[in-house]
């Protein structure tokens, strides 16, 4: 006797949608009007092959009316993805909850606008192959996509990209680690937290002498975290005080990291600093937080922030198959908080499978 043995792989997909994502779609502007679709299945369906299959607004129309999903024309969606976006934020928030993270600021961070920033390059479709680099900044305890610069790519990752406000703390890794950047944000009233980029400028101590931070941060041990007070700039007269925090890793993650930096210095026939590899021991943090705010305390905001990067390497990863758009405030920000999404969502397929069941989805509560 046969048997069918045609799964919907839709419908498994589904099972790792947060509870209450259909009735959230109507909620939030999404699904105002059905006209031509069925359901919110379907317009998630449609906007997903755009998001996550990499397919150009035509395009994904164009398989979704083959596919039986819905016929629509490729502006009616765009119309659509922009409606979508505070949808695809709460999708994303309700996703990383389910990973056991907090959206809540602690009371310590209450007077803060915490927004967490990166760059990823776009390269275009078509014939050019232009390369683009989309610098974008997300409040870190709500997702939301506050400010986004599509630029060339010879603009580099800075935190000068940004607009800055004075209740602003601004988080980046360690490409965002260098002195105009930070100044720039001092500058207007706002307050950063970078990983420290290696030789990016001078360090002293608060005496004017020329400090080794490598030597400094060998008399770590595991799980302590120093305080360092530093000055660094060219001119003694104008050097900008700097706080560091420094947290030695375990052995095994710093192995890791090491080995991936010199693959990386092999990859592209680098010279190998070796002071910049043994610092991959260890994680160097530069803020301008004031001391009330504990070295612990800003470790820990880091490893938030470090979180939310694991969905952000996702991001990128499927960002490069996407197609941008460039002119429309509106459409980028709600693609962002689309691919963030589609991020998300990956890694609750891939956890589910590695690490929670053997089937690899989740079985609806009873």
């Amino acid at each position: 006797m046969k048997t069918n043995t045609y799964i919907d792989e839709w419908d498994l997909v589904k099972q790792f949608f947060p509870k209450g994502w259909e009735d959230r779609a109507k909620e939030l502007g999404a699904l105002t009007r059905q006209r031509k679709f069925k359901s919110a299945s379907d317009l998630l369906r449609l906007l997903l092959i755009h998001l996550a299959d990499g397919c150009s607004l035509r395009e994904a129309t164009t398989r979704a009316k083959y596919g039986g999903i819905v016929s629509i024309s490729d502006v009616a969606m765009l119309k659509r993805l922009r409606a979508s976006s505070g949808w695809f934020r709460w999708m994303a928030m309700e996703l990383l909850k389910t990973r056991g993270l907090s959206l809540e600021p602690p009371n310590w961070l209450s007077k803060y606008n915490v927004r967490t920033v990166d760059a990823s390059v776009i390269t275009e479709p078509g014939s050019t192959g232009t390369d683009w680099r989309l610098h974008y900044s997300m409040k870190l305890f709500s997702l939301q996509c506050d400010h986004f610069l599509v630029s060339r790519q010879d603009v580099g990752e800075s935190f000068v990209n940004f607009q800055i406000d004075c209740r602003d703390l601004i988080i980046g890794d360690r490409a965002y680690g260098r002195l105009k950047g930070i100044r720039h944000v001092r500058k207007h009233g706002g307050h950063y937290l970078a990983r420290l980029k290696n030789k990016a400028f001078k360090i002293y101590d608060l005496k004017g002498n020329e400090i080794n931070i490598l030597e400094e941060a060998k008399k770590l041990a595991i799980a302590e975290v120093q305080d360092i007070r530093i000055a660094a700039g060219p001119k003694a007269s104008s050097r900008e005080k700097i706080r560091l925090c420094v947290i030695r890793k375990s052995d095994e993650e710093a192995e890791k990291a090491m080995k991936k930096a010199l693959k990386e210095c092999s990859k592209k026939q680098r010279k190998v600093n070796q002071e910049t590899i043994e610092l991959h021991r260890y994680i160097i943090l530069a803020t301008s937080l004031p001391s009330l705010i504990t070295a612990h305390q800003i470790a820990e905001l880091y490893r938030l922030r470090w979180q939310v990067e694991i969905a952000f390497k996702r991001l990128k990863s499927i960002m490069g198959l996407g197609h941008l758009p460039k002119k429309d405030e509106e459409s980028a920000c709600a693609w962002l908080h689309g691919k963030l999404f589609v991020a998300l969502l990956v890694q609750a397929i891939v956890d589910e499978g590695t690490f929670f069941s053997p089937w690899g989805y989740p079985l609806p509560k009873q």
